[in-house]
């Protein structure tokens, strides 16, 4: 029988071995990748399946916060680096790698699990659900009607380019502001922004992109972005593309300043947008919103509610009101039934025998959770059992946001 374990640091090169037959890569790990992957490395926290000597199935997990709505910063669970290599699918190897871990990050007290699923099928069956989504926008610049003699902000604040060193030294103090006030984001490892500035890197080819800080009239860091740009002409005209890797901004002007400083860099005619909240400011900061079109648009961040008292208590409410939940968990983690007392000035939930009122998955509470999802259109589609009529409407007085939210990462 194939054994699902912890993985030894000794036995690193050949998890990666399968992780990298997964995902489709060269499968013998370079001494860099594998060097690379060392400060990963959490005794208990990489699993892997060995059929004999050989690892054919790899998961990792690791310590994560998740901003909840209101700003409360939440301990999670985050799930990366699953596979199961071809040769040993459908013998409910993920199965039991997902069961272990989701039993272990409760027994520490996480809230919530996290992923960023490649496929979308394969997490609701473990209680995931698609909590943000994501777009990716494609500016057409000439279109955009931008004035073409843009020198600079005009709000007194200045754009200036910087290097990957700066940028580790000031990014992650931007991002800690970014995120404590953006639900759905995730926190960075020191390793992100060594990575995402070539200081380590994973044995992958590496081109140094271009960095641009905004600043505030008071000299305030309150945006960073990172982009590339092809070298692309047709008849003697430049096409060239400017691809955005990620930008983060702490303020509207810092946002407005970034994308319009994109947008006017001589011989781009194309700005291509990292993956953005799907109702980002980025059109309507140009004259022409048409400039930018969608190219991509997708579900994101997935997360798995381990502890519904703490998610539903620790999240904010812009208005009052009374809700029984029954909470059905087929692994048994986090299910029940539940009184939600909400209001602008704190909320209770506690196990209670009332009757519910609203009966759902524990999946469907998790696309509910960071008020994205609409508890009406999921009672539509029959994903939800409104029992209590109206109890639908109530949900989504209480838990739905007026922006929607966003996850910056991908891990």
């Amino acid at each position: 029988m194939t054994d699902v374990r912890p993985v030894t640091e000794s036995e690193l090169p050949d998890w990666h071995r399968a992780l990298n037959t997964g995902f489709l890569r060269p499968p013998t790990p370079t001494p860099e990748q594998l060097e690379s992957r060392r400060p990963q490395f959490v005794p208990g926290r990489l699993l892997g399946a060995f059929d004999g000597d050989r690892c054919v199935a790899t998961y990792r997990s690791f310590a994560q916060e998740i901003t909840a709505v209101g700003g409360a910063v939440l301990p999670a669970d985050g799930v990366s680096n699953v596979t199961v290599s071809p040769t040993h699918r459908r013998r409910g190897l993920l199965t039991r790698m997902m069961s272990q871990d989701l039993a272990a990050a409760k027994d520490r007290g996480d809230v919530v699990a996290t992923l960023i699923a490649a496929e979308y099928p394969i997490y609701g069956r473990y209680g995931f659900g698609p909590a943000t989504w994501a777009t990716e926008w494609t500016v057409d610049v000439p279109r955009a009607g931008l004035d073409p003699r843009w020198s600079g902000p005009a709000d007194g604040g200045r754009i200036d380019l910087v290097d990957g060193a700066e940028v580790r030294k000031t990014g992650p103090e931007l991002h800690d502001r970014v995120r404590r006030g953006q639900p759905g984001a995730v926190s960075r490892a020191d390793l992100w922004w060594q990575l995402n500035t070539g200081a380590v890197r994973f044995g992958d080819a590496w081109t140094e992109p271009f960095y641009a800080a905004y600043r505030s009239a008071s000299g305030e860091l309150e945006g960073l972005v990172s982009y590339r740009a092809d070298d692309t002409w047709e008849a003697k005209q430049p096409q060239n593309t400017a691809d955005v890797s990620w930008l983060l901004a702490s303020t509207p002007a810092a946002e407005r300043a970034l994308w319009h400083y994109l947008c006017s860099i001589d011989w781009i005619v194309k700005v291509k947008s990292d993956w953005r909240g799907p109702d980002d400011l980025l059109p309507l900061l140009l004259p022409d919103p048409r400039a930018a079109r969608i190219t991509t648009q997708a579900d994101w961040l997935w997360v798995r509610i381990l502890d519904v008292v703490r998610a539903l208590e620790a999240r904010t409410y812009d208005t009052s009101g009374t809700l029984v939940l029954e909470v059905v968990d087929r692994q048994g983690l986090a299910g029940g039934r539940f009184r939600l007392d909400a209001s602008p000035t704190g909320a209770s939930c506690t196990p209670t025998d009332e009757s519910a009122e609203l009966v759902l998955d524990i999946s469907e509470l998790a696309t509910l959770w960071l008020g994205d999802e609409s508890a009406v259109r999921l009672a539509a589609l029959g994903r939800i059992e409104d029992v209590r009529e109206g109890a639908a409407h109530v949900a989504d007085a209480l838990l739905h946001t007026p922006r929607r939210p966003w996850c910056p990462d991908v891990f």
